[in-house]
């Protein structure tokens, strides 16, 4: 009797075995079939526009009129190069804040204050991306047109406004990774006779550099994928200096810009033709730029891995 029951008991758990096998199997299937029809369908509208247009025109052309009645342009450059600035200002700003603020929580941070910080942090990642472009037109925005001029819709504004939100991927992220450094790297240096800033600054980060780039890669992906806050705040104009030195000027910062992600975003509502599937083309650029990073973080990832192994 005994014998049967646990026969019954063993069938029944192999079943809900396999079945949850199968189940697993299907969600990882799906997960790839939607990224392979996502790639096939952005490619196959995006790359045939790309080689009509010229992928050298369309990758370096300063102008961008996709309705002219009689002579439609399509050069990206302009919100190429917003992309680009704006993000790379942001993550050199929100990198260091972020990095800082990352070796605060874990080390010097006082015990009563660090969950509510803690707390903060995280609920500043969780905030819609449209209530930081509230943030921005309601403080940002004025804070701009009074003190430097202009209107206030700017790159400047785009820049600040994609520091704040990448800050708590870069700390959160950033403490995990310090956090996940072995205890007995800080315990030696300071056994050794280093100081605590000297056991941090020397041993313990430069150990966590590793995952603290991921930290900075996902942040870039963040600053590069933001679409809602920054077409209200940056005055989404497809603009470009007019000469190298230009971008040095303070007027390029006060002037409105239109992103990547933007342009998308304010466009294909309402594009059709060889507009629309331009638009598709800028995706395809946006996917390549998205993949990189990707890949990065993951060959970042490894070489952590095998550093913490041969430590």
């Amino acid at each position: 009797m005994d014998s049967a029951i646990q026969q019954k008991t063993s069938r029944r758990v192999r079943a809900i075995e396999v079945t949850t096998k199968i189940l697993f199997l299907v969600c990882s299937l799906v997960a790839a079939l939607t990224l392979l029809l996502i790639i096939f369908f952005i490619f196959s509208n995006g790359i045939p526009a790309i080689m009509e247009v010229g992928a050298i025109n369309f990758l370096t052309g300063r102008t961008w009129t996709p309705t002219h009645s009689t002579n439609p342009q399509f050069g990206m450059l302009p919100m190429l190069y917003a992309t680009f600035i704006s993000t790379i200002i942001a993550f050199i700003l929100g990198s260091k804040i972020g990095k800082w603020g990352a070796i605060y929580l874990m080390f010097f941070c006082p015990k009563k204050i660090y969950r509510p910080i803690k707390t903060m942090v995280e609920l500043l990642g969780g905030i819609p991306s449209v209530l930081y472009g509230f943030f921005g037109v309601a403080v940002i925005l004025p804070f701009i047109r009074n003190n430097f001029g202009g209107t206030g819709n700017s790159l400047l504004a785009a820049i600040i406004i994609l520091t704040m939100m990448i800050l708590p991927t870069i700390i959160n992220l950033g403490e995990a990774a310090i956090r996940a450094v072995p205890n007995h790297f800080y315990e030696g240096a300071l056994s050794l006779g280093a100081s605590k800033t000297e056991s941090i600054f020397k041993v313990v980060v430069p150990a966590a550099k590793g995952g603290i780039n991921g930290a900075y890669i996902l942040g870039i992906g963040r600053a590069v994928g933001e679409t809602m806050a920054v077409i209200m705040v940056a005055g989404n104009v497809s603009r470009m200096p007019g000469t190298l030195g230009d971008f040095f000027q303070t007027s390029t910062l006060l002037a409105p810009v239109r992103t990547l992600t933007s342009g998308i975003a304010m466009e294909m509502s309402y594009a059709s033709g060889l507009h629309r599937d331009t638009l598709f083309g800028i995706g395809v650029v946006l996917f390549i730029i998205i993949i990189s990073l990707n890949l990065t973080l993951a060959i970042l990832n490894r070489n952590q891995t095998n550093y913490a192994k041969e430590s």
